[in-house]
């Protein structure tokens, strides 16, 4: 039994238990995790930096009709002094992300496999890294951004970060409703944005999924 079906047929059985953690930092083992419906992220050891791999309890999911527009991204949206983009500074937003976040579990061998992954696009069926780039028009500063990946026409967010200064309030915002809409233009069945606890998920419309209900819609497409 290969590890995606290991994952979905035996490991997503178990209703008690969502971390897992393993020391394979292969591109391989880290794709078959995300086709399977876990997020993975890092964890510190003694021995070292591992793979934290959860199958969550509950997913906040993005169904594109119910997004949610503020007035104040809709003035944003309206002045267009911005620059929305895919897959153009992956490295550039990587950085990034490792500067607003003081504790950043995006590091050391996770950062790699991330890389890797997106050099080897097409290597790998219905799988891609990706980035998505908000950058001031006025400025040509990258204020905002995320990385992520989209498997089975879903697409599921990593981390992400925007920046602090006053004049690009809501921008962070901004790149949300941004990258909502370029899925939904690009055909995406829905967007994943993991963990329902932060605010801003269900402020944008997200919708809260149990474990069973969100692997139902990731595999409704076989």
């Amino acid at each position: 039994m290969d590890d995606q079906r290991y994952f979905e047929e035996v490991i997503s059985q178990n209703a008690t238990l969502n971390y897992y953690w393993s020391d394979d930092w292969s591109d391989t083992f880290y794709v078959a995790l995300a086709k399977a419906g876990f997020i993975s992220t890092t964890y510190d050891t003694k021995e070292g930096l591992v793979l934290l791999c959860e199958l969550q309890f509950q997913y906040a999911l993005l169904d594109f009709k119910d997004l949610h527009l503020s007035k104040k991204v809709q003035k944003l949206l309206d002045a267009k002094n911005y620059i929305f983009s895919c897959n153009t500074q992956f490295e550039s937003v990587l950085q990034n992300i490792d500067k607003a976040h003081s504790s950043n579990w995006l590091k050391g061998s996770y950062v790699e496999v991330l890389k890797s992954l997106y050099r080897s696009k097409g290597m790998f069926e219905d799988f891609e890294m990706m980035s998505f780039e908000l950058v001031c028009s006025q400025t040509n500063k990258l204020i905002a951004g995320e990385v992520g990946y989209k498997t089975k026409g879903v697409y599921t967010s990593l981390s992400g970060f925007s920046s602090r200064e006053k004049e690009y309030n809501n921008f962070g915002t901004l790149q949300l409703v941004l990258l909502s809409q370029y899925l939904e233009k690009q055909n995406y069945r829905f967007w994943n944005l993991g963990h329902p606890h932060m605010p801003y998920k269900k402020k944008l419309g997200a919708k809260v999924y149990t474990r069973e209900g969100f692997l139902k819609r990731l595999n409704d497409n076989r």
